[in-house]
């Protein structure tokens, strides 16, 4: 028994409503920790007719009422002969000890949050194993005395109003917030003309606030945020745990969560936060409305919201830029017909006999037999990809630019400016740590030690974990390298065993058979690599063992984007850059192995390859991992434990005065832990380098980018509400290192969208020919121009073409390169033509590059990071705040100057009528010593 009360006054259900108050119905559940227990085997069984005080009724709930610290410890049974059943314990074995251990912890932990001035109700253990829940209230001391510690900033009295722009911006943002109206969400919004005061709560001035209810005063998540605060910091002496993450990690208690508000489903007409962002933020059907941002802060806390926030402007960017990409498709599809190149490339008449492709096996084949690829790379190879790289890079700055302003935005509107650091409780992890190096140095001599550090883990101590980074990371991006070199060797010994077919649609067919397998087979590694390299980069954040949450985030975020960007985009890079550029010539092959040529890139050039492994890694990643494996791996998950639950808890007779109906911290239980928004992030700044590193290659990027968002921003939406517990409220003013990296990425895409447009493009030999050799200043003779002659007889012996019926008519084939014909003294040197259009591709990236970088710093001048209304805003505030001040200080002193001055006009009217009564007094007796009138006057006047 808690603190001396034991409720047994109701035999039934808990009366509590819905599930999120103690069993008065009156003190609020705002945190909720849960823990498997087993009870001690002992020798004999209760008599029948006298059972102990836990078989009475299953509803019994110990609560404590926070007043004192010695009630807690009377942790005794009721009952004498419970007591004396209890003494005859058998002797403990390892697991029962184990138990017994966790037991004790538990009461201590409890003992010493009662002691913090919480307020607990736990189960009743009434099984021989089992679930258990022990629920915490914070009264108001407590939530007022944490607030102030944690400077949270809470509405004030005054109200202001905020000054909107004019003129034809106000007149436009009227006309917009018309055409929106039907796509805004049906939820409670703060108004945009007012806007409260806000100042960190102080007890000391607490007539400043607007306190209505000092039970709503404090909404479900603050008060959720002040619990977990204590019980961070709550330690206990057993083991030297230090706070509940340190218990959850030795499994004390199998977890600690806030309750969601309530069922979010469901036929009663009760309202709640939940229900209310279930029904219009979290179904599919309503993925055309905007998101109820703020509803979503106030439930989840300002990282999660902005989160949401910054998906949310990424997926209305995809908008425009989905456009333009679908205008350069379309401008490709129009002017195909118009391409010289292709077209020449299709004519048979011109009867361009091209070298074998591989050696004995292959045959001597026409270009125009390649029609099909040529025409289908014009799609995504033409003038118009120049435009959108350019346009692409500075959509990426506009958008960093307009994430900053929003960021500020939500800053000043959720009280977040000038939010401070706060200091965080180191990892168990660390601690643990930490104690094992004391230990160590318990014994040993420390003259000459420095007493720093040994109060922290030195560069020496985390020594063996940095090595073992460096060493994995630099296996697993060898791994990497070493699967798509698995690939090409794929393709390779693929292509080489299509060309000995007998059937011609095979032989025919090769190039796009191994391209499509080999990339599927490629999507296949990349998403099992990714698994693993997740698992990896938290194991090996866990041996630096740093000392806080936020460190460990940001080494784990730098550690997985590592793995995962080479992961993702190795064989794409590969494809851009490496593939047929270090073939040889005829006559003079480089070979992977014997017999086994160096993959070439098809007659129309890499480009159209590219474009259909960035596709089809694109969509697949975004289909199977973002999608399916989000949809699905949470449900198994959840399966299992429930199973586990099943089986670890046996089937005893329960009593039949229990509710039936799961109270809210059974369901919330059932639900999946939060384990943080590093995979949420993960996964959409993957996607947004495939948006723009490679978007010359692939136009079509942001509008497949698009269509996934819409559908994940609601997958995410749902998980949050339906499939996960509510998490922890963590206050934050910005998203971190997501940022820098996003801003990384931008800047990294100008510099790869300049090498493809010049390297793996014709974009640039097309534009050299047109003005440097063209006859007529056409594309006309652009095809010949660009093959080279081989003389057949060079060919090395037993790599000519076997049993070709036209080995007799070739005397030369031709090959696509700059080189000298057969007849040049020089022959097959690269040729003049080659270093002229090196230079002017050279030429376009440094041009490019410095062309696409200045705009983007234009750009981001050009914008101001935070809007001059809400800078106007902020100053306006702290002038508000000052007058607020000293008008309330101004206020209290005169009331306090009422008072003295009331109170001396009483006292005055009082001594007068003493002054009377004492002077006919001295009158009467004036022999008495001393002076009562002048005491009188004496007194008066003090």
């Amino acid at each position: 028994i808690i603190n001396n009360y034991l409720d047994r006054t109701q035999g039934g259900a808990v009366d509590s409503v819905s599930g999120m108050h103690f069993r008065d119905s009156k003190r609020k559940v705002d945190y909720v920790l849960a823990y498997h227990y087993r009870k001690r085997l002992t020798q004999q069984q209760p008599k029948a007719g006298s059972p102990g005080p836990m078989h009475k009724a299953a509803s019994v709930a110990f609560v404590s009422n926070g007043e004192t610290r010695k009630g807690c410890l009377e942790l005794q049974p009721d009952n004498g002969q419970h007591a004396t059943q209890e003494a005859q314990v058998v002797e403990l074995g390892p697991l029962e000890a184990l138990e017994e251990e966790k037991r004790l912890q538990r009461e201590e932990y409890e003992c010493n949050l009662v002691a913090a001035g919480l307020e607990i109700e736990k189960d009743a253990e009434n099984k021989s194993q089992g679930l258990s829940f022990v629920r915490i209230h914070a009264p108001w001391q407590v939530l007022s005395r944490e607030a102030e510690l944690l400077k949270i900033k809470m509405p004030t009295k005054r109200m202001y109003e905020i000054k909107e722009e004019g003129g034809i911006v106000k007149r436009l943002s009227e006309i917009w917030c018309r055409l929106t109206e039907p796509l805004q969400p049906l939820v409670p919004r703060e108004s945009t003309k007012m806007k409260s005061l806000s100042y960190p709560f102080s007890r000391e001035k607490i007539y400043l606030y607007n306190i209505r209810d000092k039970d709503t005063f404090f909404d479900n998540a603050t008060r959720s945020r002040i619990v977990r605060e204590i019980l961070k910091r709550t330690s206990t002496k057993t083991r030297n745990s230090m706070g509940i993450s340190t218990l959850i990690a030795n499994n004390v208690y199998d977890a600690a969560y806030p309750l969601h508000d309530g069922e979010y489903e469901g036929q009663n007409d009760d309202m709640n936060e939940r229900k209310l962002l279930y029904r219009e933020w979290a179904r599919y059907r309503v993925f055309y409305k905007f998101q109820p941002i703020d509803l979503i802060r106030k439930y989840f806390g300002e990282k999660i919201g902005l989160y949401f926030a910054w998906l949310g402007l990424y997926t209305e960017f995809l908008i425009p830029s989905s456009v333009v990409g679908i205008i350069v498709f379309l401008y490709g599809c129009i002017t195909i017909e118009s391409d010289i190149p292709s077209k020449e490339m299709c004519d048979q008449r011109n009867a361009f006999t091209m070298c074998p492709l591989c050696d004995k096996f292959c045959d001597y084949w026409n270009l125009s037999s390649a029609c099909a690829t040529a025409r289908a790379s014009h799609l995504f190879d033409n003038p118009a990809t120049v435009f959108f790289s350019i346009f692409m890079a500075l959509w990426a700055t506009m958008f960093l630019e307009q994430w900053k302003r929003l960021q500020m935005r939500l800053s000043y509107f959720w009280d977040l400016t000038g939010l401070e650091e706060e200091e965080e409780h180191p990892r168990p992890e660390y601690e643990t740590k930490l104690l094992q190096k004391k230990l160590k140095n318990k014994n040993m001599t420390t003259e000459n030690s420095n007493e720093d550090e040994k109060d922290k883990l030195t560069w020496n101590d985390r020594m063996p974990g940095y090595a073992a980074n460096f060493g994995l990371i630099l296996f697993m991006i060898m791994l990497t390298f070493s699967a798509v070199f698995g690939v090409i060797v794929y393709r390779i010994t693929t292509a080489a065993a299509l060309s000995f077919s007998t059937n011609e649609t095979t032989r025919s067919n090769v190039r796009v058979t191994v391209t499509a397998t080999a990339v599927i087979i490629n999507l296949i590694v990349i998403l099992i690599l990714d698994e693993i390299y997740g698992v990896v980069a938290k194991w090996l954040t866990e041996i630096e063992v740093p000392k806080t949450e936020k460190a460990f985030e940001e080494r784990l975020v730098l550690k997985a984007f590592l793995l995962k960007f080479v992961n993702s985009y190795a064989s794409i890079f590969y494809v851009a850059f490496f593939k047929g550029r270090f073939v040889g010539r005829p006559g003079h092959y480089v070979y992977v192995f014997d017999g086994y040529r160096m993959e070439e890139c098809a007659p129309g050039g890499c480009l159209m390859e590219l474009c259909i492994q960035l596709s089809i890694i694109m969509l697949g990643k975004q289909l199977i991992q973002n999608n399916l494996f989000e949809i699905g791996i949470p449900k198994l998950k959840k399966l299992f434990r429930k199973l586990k639950d099943e089986r670890t808890e046996p089937k005893e007779k329960m009593d039949t005065n229990i509710s039936k109906d799961p109270q809210q911290w059974d369901l919330d239980y059932g639900l999946e832990p939060f384990t943080g928004l590093t995979p949420e992030y993960m996964e959409m700044i993957i996607q947004f380098g495939f948006v723009t590193l490679f978007v010359a290659s692939f136009p079509l990027a942001p509008l497949f980018a698009l269509l996934n968002n819409i559908i994940e921003v609601r997958l995410d939406a749902k998980k949050f509400v339906t499939e996960l517990r509510r998490p922890d409220t963590v206050r934050a003013k910005d998203i971190g290192i997501w940022y820098n990296i996003l801003s990384g990425i931008g800047k990294l895409s100008v510099i790869i969208n300049a090498f493809v447009i010049a390297v793996t493009s014709d974009f640039i030999p097309r534009l050299m020919y047109q003005y440097a050799y063209s006859q007529n200043g056409t594309m006309h003779g652009f095809i010949n121009h660009t093959l080279s002659y081989f003389n057949v007889s060079h060919l090395k012996a037993g790599t000519q073409p076997e049993n070709s019926p036209f080995a007799q008519d070739v005397l030369f084939c031709r090959f696509k390169d700059y080189r000298e014909p057969p007849w040049s003294q020089n022959q097959y040197e690269f040729s003049k033509q080659y270093w002229a259009v090196l230079s002017a591709r050279l030429a376009f990236v440094i041009l490019f590059q410095n062309l696409v970088m200045f705009l983007s710093v234009l750009v981001d001048w050009m914008i101001p990071d935070i809007p001059k209304d809400i800078s106007e805003q902020i100053k306006k505030e702290k002038s508000i705040l000052v007058d607020f001040f000293l008008k309330e200080e101004h206020e209290k002193l005169k009331l306090i100057e009422s008072f003295i001055t009331h109170e001396k006009r009483k006292h005055k009217s009082g001594t007068k009528v003493q002054r009377v009564r004492a002077a006919s007094f001295s009158q009467f007796n004036r022999s008495q010593k001393g002076s009562i009138a002048s005491f009188s006057s004496q007194h008066t006047e003090v």
